[in-house]
């Protein structure tokens, strides 16, 4: 082959990778043994970026999660609408990926509806401590429910814990918990899990743009982050930590900047008595 045609050929192969990465952003690894939480690791948070080259966005992208919900960049709006969710009961499995428990729902578990796009939700997981922080404060655990629309693009919910009342899905899920502790990448049936019984308790939340909190850190992905912060047991925290945490004492990714996204904060009009 020769050299114009090398050319091409390199040409044609970077645009198909520019056309198609968007509709790509919906794969997290399952293996999670190539990278670490630790941050004195050689494979932690700040070299994550350099392990693979389909992972270089978790050091070079500039829309990375988590970030702070810093009050002093939040544009407070009605426009964004409450967070319209249609869940549904669905079967699922469990499974360990090394740093967190995965609640994968077979063939999803109804939707949400964010700018006119139905977004299916398709699993949760857990991180401890929060990986977004508010005004700079980490709480204890943050679920992620990991939402994915036709088109390939992803939307997450996050709910953020603090110490106090017990996690009602929680409570559930613990044996399952501690029958997959020592096993990797096993999937394990649930059963029926109804999300609808996932509380939120609020109608504010903060939206923005952002990315995957574990590589391969693809970015555009809409984060809302519900405003209260709900409950869970230490007994709760203490038994999702032991059940994934292997290698460092959590699997929270560290903050990252917001450079000039912006950040808001949904907040009903008055007259809805919200």
């Amino acid at each position: 082959m020769d050299n114009k045609s090398l050319r091409f050929s390199s040409i044609f192969i970077a645009l198909i990778i520019v056309f198609y990465a968007p509709f790509a952003i919906a794969q997290e690894v399952d293996d999670e043994s190539e990278f670490t939480y630790d941050v004195n690791s050689p494979n932690g948070p700040d070299h994550w970026g350099e392990i693979h080259p389909g992972w270089s966005l978790c050091n070079q992208g500039d829309m990375q999660s988590p970030i702070d919900l810093t009050h002093k960049k939040v544009q407070t709006t009605s426009n964004l609408g409450r967070l319209d969710r249609d869940y549904k009961p669905a079967n699922s499995t469990l499974i360990n990926r090394g740093h967190d428990m995965m609640l994968r729902f077979v063939g999803g578990a109804g939707h949400i509806h964010i700018n006119g796009s139905e977004y299916q939700l398709n699993q949760l997981h857990w991180h401890t401590p929060t990986e977004h922080t508010i005004n700079g404060r980490r709480f204890n655990l943050e679920l992620h429910m990991v939402h994915e629309s036709t088109k390939g693009k992803i939307a997450v919910v996050g709910i953020m814990y603090k110490i106090g009342r017990p996690d009602p899905l929680l409570s559930m899920m613990e044996p399952f918990f501690k029958a997959l502790a020592s096993t990797r990448d096993v999937e394990k049936s649930v059963g029926i899990i109804d999300p609808r019984k996932i509380k939120i308790g609020s109608r504010k939340y903060y939206r923005y743009i952002g990315s995957l909190t574990t590589p391969p850190c693809y970015q555009n992905v809409i984060w809302t982050i519900v405003k209260k912060v709900r409950t869970i047991s230490r007994a709760q925290v203490h038994a999702i930590h032991e059940a994934v945490h292997e290698e460092a004492e959590a699997n929270a990714r560290p903050i990252q900047p917001l450079n000039n996204r912006w950040l808001k904060l949904y907040r009903p009009d008055d007259y809805q008595n919200y």
